[in-house]
């Protein structure tokens, strides 16, 4: 398997469609470049969490335009409002307890089947590796569209699995390989899965002797700045630090996998990121005001110069 060129989709919930526009931004710049088609330029697709979601849906054959739009018109389906969340609640409280998941997952699984059907995860034509947590085994499992084990699972099921984060949504349940599984999150074990990607393309590809061979375009969803007063640290308790926790570990995993990257791959690492304004950074804020502003922070983003002239050294590179 060939595998110089790495694209890798962090996690981020509903922000993934900040990735979309982004994605979309380097499509247009390959187009110009003369490089039509955004995974023909590409050897190798990592993705958690929502980033597992466009990742598939990119080698299933959708645009980035099209995931975008997945994103605004599904996006009350997969986080229901809070007239839904109660009544999910209600009726998941005799079996689930007070502390139930804010969703039942009922509408995100619903969309992955319809969006994917009977698809199975050897069947996307890229390389793609996905990364959940096994709560059982209280392992990492890395989904690779190459592996034995994977190739014939199906695709909605492993995005289910890498989108189901602690107290957003319950654990999905798989059988991989003749062994049961508890899965969670992708974003537990790497937020930002470009180290899991680059450590696949050095396994797989003998041509590569070394992470300076590699060329690596890492996609984020925004970056979180809220910070968290040092009172507020010092007091809370389990109770408090139950939904912030999580934001907590996603953001700290993002950071050191941005910054083992940066040394290894050198000059021939892009990461598109950009610092989210406070009340953007919810994973599950679909109303129209904030899906508006989060459009307008990934379009600005992509007009800066710099940002310019980070995609065009990527195109010629790739």
């Amino acid at each position: 398997m060939q595998a110089r060129r790495i694209l890798s989709l962090d996690g981020g919930g509903i922000r993934g469609l900040v990735s979309c526009i982004w994605l979309g931004g380097v499509e247009d710049v390959l187009a110009q470049a003369g490089k039509p088609g955004l995974l023909r330029n590409f050897d190798l697709v990592a993705g958690s969490s929502t980033g597992a979601i466009i990742a598939c849906g990119l080698g299933l054959g959708l645009s980035p335009d099209a995931m975008r739009e997945l994103y605004k018109t599904r996006r009350h389906e997969i986080f229901p409002g809070m007239a839904g969340r109660l009544w999910s609640r209600a009726t998941r409280l005799l079996s689930a307890g007070p502390s139930a998941p804010r969703y039942d997952a009922k509408g995100l699984e619903a969309v992955l089947r319809e969006v994917f059907g009977d698809t199975v995860f050897g069947a996307l034509p890229t390389p793609t590796v996905i990364t959940a947590y096994d709560t059982l085994a209280r392992k990492p499992v890395v989904f690779k569209s190459f592996h034995p084990d994977h190739r014939d699972l199906p695709v909605w099921e492993i995005c289910r699995a890498s989108t189901a984060a602690p107290t957003y949504f319950p654990a999905h349940g798989m059988t991989i390989a003749g062994r049961a599984c508890s899965l969670i999150d992708g974003g537990i074990v790497a937020n930002n899965p470009t180290a899991c990607a680059i450590a696949e393309a050095l396994r797989h590809d003998r041509q590569i002797s070394h992470c300076g061979s590699l060329v690596v375009l890492s996609i984020g969803s925004g970056e979180r700045n809220r910070p968290i007063p040092l009172q507020s640290a010092r007091e809370w308790g389990a109770l408090e630090w139950a939904v912030p926790i999580i934001d907590v570990l996603f953001d700290g995993n993002t950071d050191s996998v941005d910054y083992i990257a940066r040394q290894l791959v050198g000059d021939a690492y892009c990461r598109m990121q950009a610092e989210l304004l406070a009340g953007l950074d919810d994973l599950d804020d679909t109303s129209a005001t904030n899906i508006a502003a989060l459009e307008m922070l990934a379009t600005d983003y992509l007009q800066q110069a710099d940002t310019r002239d980070k995609l065009k050294a990527l195109v010629a590179r790739l």
